[in-house]
């Protein structure tokens, strides 16, 4: 591709990222993506031949961005360490990136019907994997002993929601209240508190 085309292709996945994060997938059309865009619809469908094909490609390049901090996760490390890391990754990526979650959410919300392939595959092998290095680290006796699937999924669930939910957050905080610094405390908190083992409780659960 030519360096004009290369510019307008951007240009059209960055308009996208806009209108789909705002309307979903069903609410979105052609029609906003090129007003968004700058262009006409048939300049649009030039590069795209679908709305299909340009949700398609941001969900694939945004899967790589997404499971990145994941994937950066080494047995070598230290546990708890390298846990408390994910996390504040993923909170801080929820602070820069709330369109990029929105648009990940509102597919798995529909059921993933033009990305399943990408969660039954990519996804799922690595957390797959980390999950395996989080059991090493609990068979250890590193970390309290809990389920390492849900540990990873509490670690979406409680950073993502700050951005998928942005509104709700911001309207019972008060916008004087930056939700994410505060996010950034409490999670430290709470993810340290479940972390750590517990010696006497460990003691009791093998007597069970």
């Amino acid at each position: 591709m030519t360096r004009i085309q290369k510019r307008n292709r951007q240009t059209i996945l960055e308009a996208a990222l806009e209108v789909f994060s705002a309307h979903g997938f069903r609410g979105a059309t052609l029609d906003q993506i090129a007003t968004e865009a700058g262009l006409s619809k048939p300049n649009l469908l030039y590069y795209y031949p679908s709305k299909e094909a340009i949700h398609v490609e941001l969900l694939s390049g945004l899967l790589d961005l997404w499971l990145a901090p994941l994937n950066e996760m080494t047995a070598e490390g230290d546990p708890k360490t390298e846990i408390m890391t994910y996390m504040r990754r993923k909170l801080e990526m929820s602070r820069e990136m709330p369109r990029e979650s929105r648009l990940f959410a509102n597919e798995v919300l529909q059921g993933a019907p033009r990305f399943h392939e990408g969660l039954a595959g990519q996804l799922k092998t690595l957390v797959d994997e980390k999950a395996g290095i989080i059991q090493t680290w609990i068979d250890q006796g590193k970390l309290a002993r809990l389920d390492p699937h849900h540990l990873i999924f509490s670690i979406w669930s409680l950073t993502q929601h700050y951005a998928d939910f942005d509104v709700q957050v911001r309207t019972v905080l008060g916008q004087e209240r930056d939700p994410f610094a505060e996010a950034e405390v409490f999670l430290e908190f709470l993810f340290n508190r479940l972390l750590s083992v517990d010696p006497c409780k460990d003691a009791r659960d093998d007597s069970l």
